[in-house]
């Protein structure tokens, strides 16, 4: 669980940063996107492992309540960006 916590993790930002140098606007909207799904796979990571013991409440609730900070985020950069394609 904690592998696949970071590989989710990580893969956020990988392709926030990727984005930047998006080839075109679809392309910046699909990585952007592809970092939406990987950060709604972190909740679930985050949420099992809680469930399991392995991280305590306020842990849980802390990282929680940043992956939530950083899809409303990326919702809000897709819907802007496939309003000015």
């Amino acid at each position: 669980m904690t592998d696949q916590l970071a590989r989710s993790g990580t893969s956020v930002g990988a392709n926030i940063h990727e984005a930047q140098y998006a080839q075109s606007k679809k392309d910046f909207i699909a990585k952007l996107e592809i970092a939406l799904k990987e950060s709604n796979e972190t909740s679930y990571w985050l949420k099992l492992m809680h469930e399991t013991n392995r991280i305590d409440t306020p842990t849980d609730q802390n990282a929680e309540k940043l992956c939530g900070n950083i899809r409303r985020l990326l919702i809000a950069s897709c819907k802007t960006a496939k309003e000015t394609v």
